[in-house]
């Protein structure tokens, strides 16, 4: 933790704090930024949470969820007032401002001190305040680490507790990635006993599909699969017609990439999406295979070694044409 005791000392009074993390906020984006935001207004710090877009309906359930800022551009000069004016921002789950779209010139900007809490690799130096360790299985991980640093943890309600759950199981391939450590056990095992029913949870997040979801899964498994077996690649192309088609909201397509992986003799999966004028990618893989690389060297992305995403400013044809030549590099 770099300078805990400088924060430690900055919070002793009330601070006007503003919480934000990445575009298209996934569980433990939002589950981190809830979490800490009840435990600091239960310090009595005036708090608000900005996200730089909107996310999934299943995220919904989170204590807070109706107090969240969602960044647009009828928001834009309130909330760069918001910005310019807080004491602190606390940066989450991700590692440079490119990451958070139209917010990132006015967090990088503001006067404010800066804390960021993250565990992707190489973060941008930005933060005066950093809690930062790749080996974090989720950055609600981290937020957990951070309370008890600031010896609160008899200060975390069932509220907060189930929203780093969400955070940690989700990040966590419900406990089935490799990042799932021992620590991370003992640290749900916490969770539990502060209340977190663990079941509700998990069905709040998973089992709360819309009839259009289910459909359009069952329509890219069966006619939107490409299968490459002799480079061990599987991998979904999704254009903006089929969005539409299946009215996708945000997080409809979340997890699909998995079942690619899931095949028998996969050890490399993708997902190309085309939507809202951008062509975004997600990869999976399994063992050494760094998707993380191969996502900064060709489609200005990033994130975990097994786990990354990238995006394409080539039209969609010419952007999997491009995937497909480069196939080969991910042996």
């Amino acid at each position: 933790m770099k300078d805990i005791n400088a924060l430690k000392a900055f919070l002793d009074t009330p601070k006007k704090v503003i919480i934000t993390t990445h575009s298209n906020p996934d569980a433990d984006a939002l589950g981190s930024s809830l979490g800490l935001y009840h435990f600091l207004k239960g310090r009595g710090h005036d708090v608000d949470v900005i996200t730089p877009t909107d996310y999934p309906q299943f995220l919904h359930w989170m204590q807070g969820n109706e107090e969240v800022i969602v960044y647009d551009d009828t928001k834009a000069d309130r909330i760069k007032t918001m910005i310019n004016q807080t004491d602190l921002i606390c940066c989450l789950d991700f590692n440079g401002m490119g990451r958070i779209k139209s917010l990132g010139p006015l967090v990088a900007q503001s006067p404010a001190k800066k804390l960021l809490v993250d565990h992707h690799l190489n973060p941008e130096e930005f933060a005066d305040f950093e809690l930062w360790d790749k080996t974090a299985a989720a950055t609600a991980e981290l937020i957990y680490d951070l309370i008890l640093l600031l010896d609160g943890k008899e200060e975390i309600t069932v509220g907060i507790a189930e929203a780093l759950y969400a955070g940690i199981m989700t990040d966590t391939g419900s406990f089935k990635h490799n990042s799932t450590s021992a620590k991370i056990h003992r640290t749900v095992a916490e969770l539990m006993d502060i209340g977190v029913d663990i079941n509700r949870v998990s069905r709040l997040i998973y089992d709360t599909n819309s009839l259009n979801r289910l459909r359009f899964i069952g329509y890219a498994l069966m006619e939107k699969l490409v299968v490459d077996a002799e480079n061990k690649v599987a991998y979904f192309v999704i254009n903006a017609e089929e969005h539409e088609r299946f009215h996708l909201k945000s997080g409809d397509t979340e997890g699909l990439v998995n079942y690619a992986l899931s095949i028998q003799g996969i050890h490399i999966a993708a997902i190309i999406m085309e939507r809202n004028g951008e062509v975004k990618m997600s990869f999976r893989s399994v063992g050494n295979h760094a998707v993380n690389d191969f996502a900064s060297q060709y489609f200005s992305g990033g994130g975990h070694k097994n786990a990354a995403g990238g995006i394409s400013d080539l039209p969609l044809d010419e952007t999997v044409e491009k995937f497909k030549s480069l196939i080969p590099n991910f042996q």
